[in-house]
Parts: C-alpha cells; sequence; structure tokens
C-alpha cells in the first residue's frame, strides 16, 4: 500500500484515532523487550498477566520464557491481530476488553505491562488490591516512576500507603524514541514485588493506611505537626525521634521505612 493511500484510508485513520484516544505508544525495538521482560524475572513455572500488549512486541518474549500468558487488549484491532499471529501458542490467550475490570487469576501470577500512561496508576492500584500478584513490572512515564520509587528524594502517598505489603523499585531507563508514536516524554520501568514476610501484621494495616491518611492531610506542614491532631505534642516528639524524622520535615521526605518505625513507636 502507497504511503497516500493509508493516509487516506479510513481504517488506517481509526487505529490511529483510537491509538491516540487510549494513549497507547508501542515499544518498536525487540532487544529492549527482551531486556524488560528478563528484568521481569519471568520464568518458565509463571502465569503472566500482559496488560495493553499492542502488536505483542513483549508478548513474543513472554511467551519464550512463562508457562502460560493471559493478555488484555482493549482495541478490537490489535487484540484480533494478535490472535491471528500468536494464536497457535497453546499457552497464550488474549481478551478483549479493559484489563481494570478484570478478575486476578485464581493462582499466583505477574503482570508485565506497556500499557497507556493515561492508566498507569490505575494499573498500579489494581495491581496493590490483586491478592495473589507476586510481580508486577510496568512501564511508565520516567517521572511517575522516578516519583514512586524515591528518586527524587521524595515519596508518593501510594508508595507509602503500600510499603508493608509491596517494594517499590527504579528499573530500566526507556528513550521516548523507542515508542511509536512518540510520546512526549521518556519512559521507565517500574518494579512493583509483594513482600514475601510483610512489614506489618494485616491486623495493623488499616491503622498503618489511617496513619499515612493524617500524615499527608496536608494539615500543619510537617509529619509531626499533623501527628499533633492526634497526638500530644510529647508523644509526638518522642515517636518521631524514634524514627529519624525531625519535627520540620515534610511529609513527602519521610522515606517509607521510617514510616514504618513511627507507627511501630505510637502504636507500642
Amino acid at each position: 500500500m502507497s504511503r497516500s493511500h493509508s493516509r487516506n484510508d479510513p481504517r488506517a485513520r481509526q487505529n490511529a484515532s483510537t491509538r491516540k484516544t487510549l494513549s497507547q505508544n508501542f515499544l518498536t525495538d525487540s532487544a529492549v523487550a527482551r531486556r524488560l521482560v528478563e528484568s521481569s524475572g519471568v520464568g518458565p513455572d509463571d502465569l503472566v498477566v500482559e496488560v495493553g500488549p499492542g502488536d505483542g512486541m513483549i508478548t513474543r518474549p513472554l511467551l519464550a520464557r512463562a508457562r502460560r500468558v493471559i493478555a488484555y487488549e482493549k482495541d478490537r484491532h490489535f487484540a484480533e491481530r494478535l490472535r491471528s499471529r500468536l494464536g497457535h501458542h497453546e499457552h497464550f490467550s488474549c481478551h478483549l476488553g479493559d484489563f481494570r475490570d478484570a478478575s486476578e487469576p485464581r493462582e499466583p501470577f505477574m503482570v508485565v505491562a506497556n500499557a497507556p500512561f493515561g492508566i498507569t496508576t490505575d494499573i498500579v492500584r489494581w495491581c496493590l488490591d490483586a491478592r495473589r500478584l507476586t510481580d508486577a513490572t510496568l512501564v511508565t512515564q520516567l517521572e511517575f516512576a522516578r516519583k514512586h520509587t524515591g528518586d527524587y528524594g521524595r515519596w508518593t502517598r501510594l508508595a507509602v500507603t503500600a510499603w508493608p505489603e509491596h517494594r517499590f523499585d527504579l528499573g530500566m531507563r526507556i528513550g521516548r524514541r523507542l515508542f511509536r508514536p512518540v510520546p512526549a516524554v521518556d519512559a521507565a520501568v517500574i518494579h512493583v514485588r509483594r513482600r514475601q514476610k510483610p512489614l506489618l501484621p494485616e491486623a495493623d494495616l488499616t491503622d498503618y493506611r489511617d496513619l499515612v491518611d493524617l500524615g499527608f492531610s496536608g494539615v500543619g506542614g510537617s509529619l509531626w505537626a499533623s501527628l499533633r491532631r492526634v497526638v500530644s505534642s510529647r508523644a509526638a516528639s518522642g515517636a518521631c525521634a524514634e524514627a529519624g524524622i525531625a519535627r520540620d520535615q515534610p511529609v513527602g521526605l519521610v522515606p517509607p521505612d521510617r514510616w514504618i518505625t513511627l507507627f511501630k513507636a505510637l502504636t507500642e
């Protein structure tokens, strides 16, 4: 097909419009796709859920390593093409639909996703809520990955809230020119890993989350000041001192491990 014909083809215009609407940016470098899959730690015993497989650039190396791959693709065009090209693999299935509406598998599983940047937070939350998820390897905007892994020296509320049960690690950086369409910013990989042994008992998690909500309420100008709304000055000062948190330290600058120590100091 000539370039001019493609440009005037209604189906081509519709597919391009759909990709733009879904904010899909597909990886174009197969070597980077293989590195991404290798970094996920997927092995021959693993069930993998892939989000937004698109044209299958990441699906192929996943199929070479995993026991089974279940893909969720919202774009009918790509779902049908993926089934046509990779449907002969007995350990592969592709579902047409929104991953965010999917139920988690009934066995331990991993998630690998180069999903639309616009729904990254939704995907992270889905992964955090999935009780049988072991690891998630997600391609995100570079800023998102750095913010949620403390790479700026700051930590997000989402990461701090999830910290007792999950680790957030910054992975490889991927230049924007390795995607089509080319996004406005570079990307990076974020690894979300469920801890084999949580840092707090399950019975304490609701109270811990309440503490994080209080700290990130924005009242008082510091974590210590926010604590003062519910405990005495002496108790707040003692707990912060035990956790190594300065009285004037902004909440976003408090590392997650110190939140755990703070919670234990307040509850003990």
